[in-house]
């Protein structure tokens, strides 16, 4: 079981963080305080593996000293947790101009207290426990793509360090483009398996079809440029912080062509190391 601990300057990406680490996977509890972090571990320990990846947000808003906290990680790792610690911070500039983007309040700024004088004194308090965070991570120059790729880089498998999920989607023109359609390919100038008899009731997940379709030149070709594009957008995407991709692939019914294509995109994709779903929206049909 794995307990990331998620604390740092207000305003420098926790909440956000801690977002990132929910798509991945983990149970996230905002603002708990230290002592019930003891309990909330204890109740994870017994739950018998459903809870085995947790991060919980710690901040000032907890308003407790934050010497107790490393305290409390102590306990929950001599119950045999695995605990770190992800402390977040950015420039003083960037968090004020962040604040004033919000027209939030920081915590600190009460008796007319500027947001400058709030953060420098946060910054103060805060400084014993970044001095033992296990992981520190400066948002001040990342994008919410970067801030996402980034916590996937410390925390994530394979897929999630990839940062992108791929769903390759075959369809049929006469029933309509998938409205949720990415990037849409249409396959129709291949020959059609629908005029072959022997062909005509099986779909294209059916070898004899595959082989089919996959007979023809102008298939190889489309392929070899199609898997060029896939390999060159993918990591694009997954930079830019899409975390779900949706490729659609057509021919006229949704029966033969688009769903061999699909079919073989999808191992592609998959032996590239992404996340893959292959889905037939008209097979049935």
């Amino acid at each position: 079981m794995e307990i990331l601990v998620i604390t740092g300057l207000s305003g420098s990406g926790k909440s956000q963080a801690a977002s990132y680490l929910e798509d991945m996977g983990y149970y996230t509890v905002d603002n708990l305080p230290a002592e019930m972090m003891v309990k909330f571990a204890e109740f994870c320990v017994s739950a018998g593996g459903r809870y085995d990846r947790v991060a919980l947000v710690y901040d000032i808003r907890a308003g407790e000293p934050f010497a107790g906290l490393t305290e409390v990680m102590t306990r929950i790792r001599a119950m045999g947790v695995t605990c770190h610690m992800l402390f977040l911070e950015a420039s003083s500039a960037t968090i004020i101009n962040r604040y004033k983007e919000t027209r939030r309040t920081h915590p600190l700024s009460v008796g007319g207290k500027s947001i400058e004088d709030s953060v420098r004194a946060e910054r103060e308090l805060l400084q014993p426990i970044r001095d033992h965070a296990d992981f520190i991570l400066d948002t001040t120059s990342l994008s919410t793509a970067k801030l996402r790729s980034e916590i996937g880089n410390l925390f994530g498998g394979q897929s999630d360090r990839m940062g992108l999920n791929v769903n390759v989607l075959s369809f049929g023109f006469k029933h309509g483009i998938p409205i949720e359609a990415d990037l849409v390919f249409d396959v129709r100038f291949m020959p059609n398996p629908f005029y072959v008899a022997e062909l005509k009731k099986k779909t294209g997940l059916d070898r004899e079809v595959q082989d089919f379709v996959f007979s023809f030149r102008q298939t190889h070709e489309f392929m070899n440029q199609l898997e060029k594009m896939v390999t060159f957008l993918l990591p694009l995407y997954g930079e830019e912080g899409k975390s779900v991709l949706v490729i659609a692939i057509g021919c006229t019914g949704g029966h033969h062509r688009s769903v061999a294509v699909a079919h073989a995109l999808s191992e592609y994709i998959a032996r590239a190391g992404y996340q893959v779903t292959e889905n037939h929206r008209d097979i049935s049909r």
